[in-house]
């Protein structure tokens, strides 16, 4: 098979050479989870999602069956009365610490579960939806967190409500210490400014180190105008709820980097928060945050300048708030391309040099990688010449970042040189289908619809290509990195908002950008799992990931070998869970037999060499994270899914008893 992109590695699985194991090996962190347990919605704060259990192996994990199944108490609560709202898809991540499941629903409650049936043995309901109709909808709780200081122990979650909820472990009650009988509101402590509150709302987990809870937020552009609140990062007691610290992540006047909003645009624009899950150092005292895109997304003619911290990195001393380091990763960003998954931490040896280091992931298709102590990239970053927008009022930024190592896990930007391919006939309609659109390297600007007689800037990876909210996921024994990431080619253009729906002079206006005869527009693949050696900053192997349309009839009789699931039903779901030996991870039936297929393959490949190991047919669609425990001898594997139709439930899967 042919090398799909110049700046790409050969897809077939490579086996990783003796060299290069060699010097993976060498690495001094031994993090992952430890005791059978999963106590953070990555495993551990650093988010390696890696535990170093191995009773489910290579041998066996195609017999897995179901143990247990769940059925979310979002069932329970009625509709009507401004009470159920839809949910859509189930994507909490469940915990198990001490003996017990913990999981959050969709609407914000939380459960606790044995761990070798299921059986519920308390639910907590914040009644977070009784506030009101939601502000965005469907309705999702990724998560929640575990905290002890050695004598009490508590849940923490961040609700859709709101609201930041202290729950006791043990009974399923709020800590009554805790802020108003459990609950500290999180429309409060954003600070002066004429905000509608009402535009933000939670549903990552709030992390804790040491003593203090910090909370990220969930903020769009709901109202399509300039007055979104600013998504400043808040911090609270742990055991009191008392307010500690806010951090600006729109700077206010006469704070670093206030400069970088020109116009004095930092006293309307809003966004650049952290919606996505977070990560931290315990030892160091750090945590670290990815920061959004800022009001609006696509246009922004009312905040010149480059924006910090708008879609960076940000490192924050956790006891008290204050800047460490940052990395913006884009400038005045115009894509959508918020770093949207927790970065991961890991120890690593380059150049015989031990580091204790940070790997972002990204939708842009790159991995940063920095000495999370100071900021310092491993690898230089340089600053690049990009193509300039012409939209009327914008004034894009003359440069970007791009990283020197690794290299980009993702195809970036678009030439005909990328169109599919597989016969001449396809080859030549993907090329007039072009003809309609404008293509460039990554960072090409959107334009306004109808400019040059084109529909639109097809954007690569798209606002949701790359590495989206899953992220990637880390071996802490090896430093190899792995992320799992999609081919997204997104049409965005820009149009005058219709009259009195915006304060802003233009909108986003997303552009289909069909393939031939019903086929992706682009060679493939559609989806890839990379996995990425951070001790030497090379590819260790690539493969792609799931069967794709390989069975069309415009191209079946070419008998090709896996193409990954096309981009249409590859939805930034999931993520990849690693254990001693194996890969797991999961595919929607839909892109791999038809779109009238229901379920999911949960599939387990070698994390040496990528090669497949087998799978399980789950006659659900799976949607989370999948985790893994053992309990009283048995290692179970539990992963949400279902909820569109009102079926959200927790399904855990083990060996066959005595097996």
């Amino acid at each position: 098979m042919r090398e799909f992109h110049r700046h790409m590695p050969v897809l077939a699985a490579r086996v990783c050479s003796v060299a290069v194991l060699g010097a993976a090996l060498c690495v001094v962190a031994d993090t992952g989870t430890d005791g059978g347990q999963w106590r953070h919605h990555g495993g551990d704060h650093a988010s390696t999602k890696y535990a170093p259990l191995a009773q489910i192996d290579m041998g066996n994990f195609s017999k897995l069956e179901v143990a247990w199944r769940w059925k979310s108490a979002d069932q329970k609560i009625p509709f009507g009365d401004g009470k159920r709202y839809y949910t859509g898809h189930y994507r909490a991540t469940p915990l198990m610490v001490g003996g017990r499941v913990y999981a959050a629903t969709s609407h914000g409650q939380v459960a606790a579960l044995d761990p070798a049936t299921g059986r519920e043995l308390w639910v907590y309901d914040p009644k977070s939806y009784a506030k009101g109709q939601p502000n965005m909808q469907p309705l999702q709780t990724r998560g929640i967190e575990y905290w002890t200081d050695g004598k009490v122990e508590r849940l923490f979650v961040a609700t859709m409500g709101k609201q930041l909820v202290s729950i006791d472990v043990a009974t399923g009650k709020p800590d009554p210490a805790f802020g108003d009988n459990g609950i500290v509101d999180l429309a409060n402590d954003l600070g002066p400014g004429d905000y509608i509150i009402n535009n933000i709302t939670h549903g990552a987990p709030p992390i804790v180190l040491a003593d203090t809870v910090i909370v990220g937020s969930k903020i769009f552009d709901y109202g399509l105008r300039n007055n979104s609140p600013p998504g400043h990062i808040r911090a609270y007691d742990a055991r009191t709820g008392k307010f500690k610290w806010r951090f600006h992540t729109i700077p206010r006047e006469g704070e670093p980097y206030v400069e970088t909003w020109e116009n004095e645009s930092w006293r309307k624009a809003g966004n650049t928060n952290a919606w996505s899950m977070l990560a931290g150092d315990d030892e160091l005292g750090l945590v670290y945050l990815p920061i959004s895109t800022s009001t609006n997304d696509y246009w922004g003619g009312k905040r010149h300048g480059a924006n910090v911290y708008a879609e960076s990195i940000l490192c924050l001393d956790a006891a008290t708030g204050k800047r460490v380091w940052h990395f913006q990763t884009v400038h005045h960003g115009l894509w959508d391309y918020d770093i949207a998954s927790a970065p991961n931490l890991v120890d690593v040896v380059v150049d015989s040099r031990p580091i204790k280091a940070l790997a972002q992931v990204s939708k842009t298709g790159f991995t940063y990688v920095f000495d999370r102590r100071t900021g310092e990239p491993v690898w230089p970053i340089e600053e690049r010449p990009v193509p300039q927008s012409d939209v009327p009022g914008e004034k894009s930024y003359p440069t970007q970042p791009h990283p020197t190592k690794p290299p980009p896990f993702e195809r970036l930007g678009i030439t005909e040189d990328d169109l599919i391919d597989f016969t001449p006939e396809l080859r030549a309609e993907a090329v007039e289908i072009v003809k309609r659109y404008r293509l460039g390297p990554i960072f090409t600007p959107p334009i306004v619809r109808g400019a040059g007689g084109k529909l639109g800037t097809i954007v690569m990876p798209g606002a949701a290509g790359g590495a989206n909210f899953p992220g990637a996921s880390v071996d802490p024994d090896t430093g190899i990195l792995y992320v799992e990431s999609q081919t997204t080619p997104v049409g965005m253009a820009l149009v005058p908002p219709r009259s009195g729906t915006s304060d802003w002079d233009y909108v986003i206006s997303y552009v289909p950008t069909p393939g031939p005869q019903g086929l992706p527009l682009l060679k493939p693949p559609y989806r890839r799992i990379t996995a990425i050696n951070l001790n030497t900053g090379e590819h260790v192997w690539q493969i792609p990931f799931g069967n794709g349309p390989n069975k069309h009839p415009a191209i079946r009789h070419l008998e090709l070998g896996p193409l990954g699931s096309p981009y249409g039903d590859a939805v930034a779901e999931g993520g990849i869970l690693l254990t001693k030996t194996l890969l797991i991870s999961y595919l929607s039936k839909r892109g791999e037999i038809g779109r009238s297929a229901n379920g999911s393959y949960l599939r387990a490949f070698d994390k040496a060499t990528g090669e497949p190991l087998g799978e399980v047919d789950v006659g659900i669609r799976l949607h989370g994270a999948p985790m893994t425990y053992m309990h009283a001898g048995r290692q179970y594997i539990a992963v949400a899914g279902g909820g569109r139709r009102g079926d959200d439930e927790l399904v855990a899967f083990a060996l066959p008893r005595g097996g």
